[in-house]
C-alpha cells in the first residue's frame, strides 16, 4: 500500500469532474458513482457544465441505493458573468452578493440538496489581482456558509498573487484551492507550498490533459511498466504523495477503475521526487 494521504478527512481521494459532458452528464455522473467516486465537482456555469444533469445522475444513484447524499462530497462554483454564456443562473443586474445567493440557490435545486460540501469561486474577476468585486463575492459566499448552505469555501484558477493579496486584505482563507496543474511549473509548486503552510487543501485538475508530454516521458513510462500500471496511475499516485487531490473527468469506465486503483500504487520517495522534477 502507498502512503498517500487525503488532507481533509471529509474530502474523498478523487473528485469526478463533470465539465464538457453535456447530454452525457447524468449517465456519466451515475457511472462515476457506481465506479467508486464519492466526490463530484460541478459548476453553475451552463457554458461548460450541465449541473441539472449532475443532479439527474445523483438521483439515479440514490434510487439504485448505491449511495446516500451523506456518502458524497458535492462541490459547485459561482462563476462571474464574463465566464458565462446567455444562460445565467442569476439576475445580471443584481448586486454581486445577490448573484452569489441566486447562483447557489439554483445549484441546490439542480442537485436536489439543501447544502453542498464546497462552494468555490470559479476564478477571480481579474487576472491581475484580488479586487473589490472578489471581496464582495467572497463575503457573500462566507454568509452562505454561515447559514449552512455550504460546509466549506474554495477558490479556483488563482495565482499566488491572488492568494497573497487575499491574505493581505484579511479575508478568511479558503479551505480549498483548485487549479490547473502544470508539470512545467513544478506541478504548481509555489501555490501548493503556500496552501500547505496554511492548511489549505490543493485540488489539481488537468493533471493528464495539461501534461501529455509527461505521460510520454521515457522514465515514467518505464516506471509504469515496472509496476504493471498505467502512466496515468503513476501520475495520480504521485499527486496523492505530494498532497494533491486529483480531479478526473474521464468518460471511460475502465479508466475510472484504473484511476481509483492508483491509490494502491506505492511509489518510493526517490521516484516521487523524480516525477516532481520531470518538467519543473
Amino acid at each position: 500500500m502507498s502512503q498517500w494521504r487525503v488532507p481533509e478527512p471529509s474530502l474523498p481521494a478523487f473528485l469526478y469532474g463533470t465539465a464538457w459532458k453535456e447530454d452525457r452528464t447524468a449517465a456519466l455522473t451515475e457511472l462515476a458513482i457506481r465506479a467508486g467516486f464519492r466526490g463530484i465537482d460541478t459548476a453553475n456555469q451552463r457554458r461548460h457544465y450541465f449541473e441539472a444533469g449532475v443532479g439527474e445522475g445523483l438521483a439515479a444513484a440514490y434510487r439504485s441505493e448505491i449511495v446516500t447524499r451523506a456518502d458524497l462530497f458535492l462541490q459547485t462554483k459561482f462563476t462571474y458573468q464574463r465566464g458565462q454564456d446567455h444562460r445565467l443562473p442569476y439576475d445580471p443586474s443584481a448586486p454581486l452578493s445577490i448573484q452569489v445567493k441566486q447562483s447557489l440557490a439554483s445549484s441546490l435545486e439542480h442537485l436536489s440538496t439543501d447544502y453542498v460540501d464546497s462552494f468555490v469561486l470559479h476564478g477571480p474577476s481579474s487576472g491581475y489581482g484580488w479586487t473589490d468585486a472578489d471581496s464582495e463575492v467572497w463575503e457573500a459566499m462566507r454568509k452562505e456558509r454561515d447559514v449552512g448552505r455550504t460546509r466549506f469555501l474554495g477558490v479556483s484558477n488563482v495565482t499566488l498573487e491572488h492568494l497573497e493579496q487575499m491574505e493581505a486584505a484579511g479575508a478568511e482563507f479558503p479551505r480549498f484551492v483548485q487549479n490547473r496543474c502544470f508539470a512545467r511549473l513544478g506541478w504548481d509548486r509555489h501555490i501548493r507550498q503556500f496552501c500547505e503552510q496554511r492548511n489549505v487543501v490543493y485540488q489539481g485538475f488537468s493533471l493528464l490533459t495539461a501534461n501529455r508530454e509527461v505521460l510520454q516521458h521515457s522514465p515514467l513510462v518505464a516506471l509504469a511498466k515496472r509496476y504493471d500500471v498505467t502512466p496515468a496511475q503513476v501520475v495520480f499516485s504521485f499527486a496523492h504523495n505530494i498532497g494533491i487531490v486529483p480531479l478526473i473527468g474521464t468518460s471511460s469506465a475502465e479508466h475510472m477503475k484504473q484511476d481509483l486503483a492508483s491509490t494502491l500504487v506505492a511509489l518510493p520517495p526517490e521516484l516521487v521526487q523524480a516525477t516532481e522534477s520531470i518538467a519543473g
